[in-house]
């Protein structure tokens, strides 16, 4: 257990077992371990040298103690610990390299195509197990390959620190355990959002793969034989990325109460009844009336305009203010 330390398993028992003993001197081990004699001052003096243990006195054939593991351990695996991030950083440089060589000599490398169900499911687990910072999704509805509720990759990459984006099709809420899957995985850091349509099902990891469909699912395709494309770095990318980014911005952000009713999803809730006064404010808001004359108008401060308009966007659920006004008028409040 402890090669990553640079210790082997034969000077892993011994120092066990001089750390279980005040002191032992290298006859005690050998009887304790099983050993030959020269087999247990060997490895007592590969621990001394290794800075494991220490002579209690300066006499030959004195007992050993062991020495703290903090100490002696802990500095050794910080060492490794560093050496292996500088090699994952050589590995990805050289990555990106041999990926540059292979764009420019075979531009046919940039798209990939996977074709049917377990093998794109396969690739999908994939790219999650191998992405490092974020995941962005279009959940349509009628999945390909893999439904969202049989995604347990996405909680192994929310536990390692990956960032889950993922925008929900309306449509696909009114799915059987399509709820209760979206309730799991915003419990467990996922960000999520709705929009009434997506055009494509689509995964993108980490700004530089992209997995979309070439051949349509469900009843207007072929599920049984489903077809992507792998993307990678390109204008193509680009423009996924760029699709992804529109969508999201008017996206309707999903939220899960502690009775884990999600709210967002069918623009009703908080925010669908408003009164006179907050109506007139919207349509202010909307027209691009600044904060100081919505006041002067309204006849209230501007520190309360700009308090009420917080309010009004936690209650739709809007992140921006470009947001708030748009989904006012998509939901009638104005």
């Amino acid at each position: 257990m402890l090669e990553a330390a640079g210790v082997t398993a034969d000077e892993e028992a011994v120092y066990r077992l001089l750390v279980t003993v005040r002191s032992a001197t290298a006859e005690e081990v050998a009887r304790r371990t099983g050993r030959a004699l020269g087999e247990a001052v060997g490895l007592l003096v590969r621990l001394e040298r290794k800075g494991l243990a220490h002579r209690v006195d300066d006499e030959d054939g004195g007992a050993f103690a062991a020495s703290a593991p903090d100490v002696a351990l802990l500095p050794e695996l910080q060492r490794n610990a560093v050496a292996l991030d500088r090699a994952r950083a050589a590995v990805t440089d050289l990555l990106d390299v041999y990926r540059g060589t292979l764009r420019r000599h075979d531009p046919g490398q940039l798209i990939e195509v996977v074709t049917g169900a377990e093998a794109l499911r396969r690739r999908i687990q994939q790219v999650q197990g191998n992405a490092r910072h974020e995941m962005m999704w279009f959940c349509k509805a009628q999945y390909v390959a893999m439904p969202s509720e049989s995604n347990t990759e996405e909680f192994a990459a929310l536990a390692r620190g990956v960032r889950y984006r993922v925008l929900y099709e309306r449509a696909y809420l009114e799915g059987p355990g399509a709820v209760d899957s979206l309730v799991a995985g915003v419990r467990a850091g996922e960000v999520a959002r709705s929009v009434p349509t997506l055009p494509l099902r689509m995964a993108i990891a980490d700004r530089e793969l992209a997995i979309c469909p070439l051949v349509p699912g469900g009843p207007q395709g072929s599920p049984e034989r489903p077809t992507a494309a792998v993307v990678r770095g390109s204008s193509l990318l680009e423009a996924l990325l760029a699709l992804f980014e529109s969508y999201w911005e008017h996206g309707v952000p999903l939220r899960v109460d502690a009775t884990g009713a999600v709210t967002g999803a069918s623009g009703e809730g908080p925010g669908a009844e408003l009164s006179p006064s907050d109506r007139h404010l919207l349509s202010l808001l909307v027209a691009g009336v600044t904060d100081k004359a919505i006041a002067s108008q309204l006849r209230l401060s501007q520190r309360t305009v700009q308090r009420r308009v917080r309010d009004l966007m936690t209650a739709t659920g809007a992140a921006t203010r470009m947001q708030l006004a748009w989904l006012a008028a998509r939901r009638g409040l104005i």
